[in-house]
């Protein structure tokens, strides 16, 4: 029973996050393998409140530091300087402005990072015309930056499946974003959301730079070495692909990747059993 309750404890948080009280008054083999397991998931535990809080507090830092030059840069603007003077003030407010908003989606993957470790078993229904609109707004202003056209074939209006719906809303502004990223101006990128097989299959398909199929593996690593600049020279963190992998694949579905090859697209496939 103690071995038992002590395996019941560890797969509680592994799976779930959840903090599970074991009795630590025992001294027999049994109750020190409890104790040993109790104090090491709260020495986890605390580890990962406290890595999260030390990197909220330096992203703060961060946009302090970098709401200085900006601030400095607009006081400059505001003195009617010469033409050259101007632009180059202005040159510092795009230089911060791209500061900031990396910090931002820094500590939105962190967020996303923390939904990973909370699973949810519960079977819920997604309604996705509900949930379309959602995704739009989020990926709207980078499709009318390259004039890429957003084409949906929605084949259904709502699957039971396990998994929270704002974790899969994440999940498609991310796949759809990278699909921007990788796409070339005045293209169009396809989503389709279908059944066949007794599977729920989403399909997210471009036309843009592609990879080779060796490269397929590496795509989805933390921090992968195919970290790559976009079409428009857009940046990366080389960790979103990794995070929509371990949330799908958490919530008990299946996420692939597939290319031809360089400049012949590619496609990301999710897969859950309904």
């Amino acid at each position: 029973m103690p071995i038992a309750i002590a395996s019941k404890s560890l797969d509680d948080y592994r799976n779930d996050r959840k903090l599970s009280v074991l009795p630590t008054e025992y001294s027999d083999e049994a109750g020190l393998l409890m104790c040993n397991i109790q104090e090491s998931i709260y020495e986890a535990e605390s580890f990962i409140n406290e890595k999260q809080d030390l990197i909220y507090m330096l992203s703060h830092d961060l946009k302090n530091f970098a709401g200085n030059p900006q601030g400095l840069a607009n006081l400059i603007i505001s003195e009617n300087p010469s033409d050259s003077v101007k632009n180059l003030a202005g040159l510092i407010c795009e230089s911060t402005n791209l500061q900031f908003r990396y910090i931002d989606n820094f500590i939105k993957l962190l967020n996303e990072h923390d939904q990973v470790a909370k699973i949810s078993q519960e079977v819920r229904t997604i309604v996705f015309p509900a949930i379309l609109p959602f995704i739009n707004e989020q990926v709207e202003q980078r499709l009318l930056d390259k004039n890429i056209k957003l084409s949906l074939s929605l084949e259904l209006v709502e699957a039971r499946l396990r998994i929270d719906e704002g974790l899969l809303i994440q999940v498609l502004v991310n796949l759809i974003s990278n699909a921007i990223k990788f796409s070339y101006f005045d293209s169009e990128i396809k989503v389709r959301i279908y059944f066949e097989n007794e599977k729920l299959i989403i399909t997210v398909t471009d036309k843009g730079v592609g990879f080779d199929k060796h490269q397929i593996d590496e795509l989805f690593k933390k921090f992968t070495k195919m970290s790559r600049l976009g079409t428009a020279k857009e940046s990366s963190t080389g960790i979103g692909l990794y995070l929509c992998k371990k949330i799908i694949e958490r919530n008990k579905g299946e996420l692939t990747a597939a290319s031809e090859g360089k400049n012949k697209g590619a496609e990301f496939k999710i897969v859950f059993e309904v």
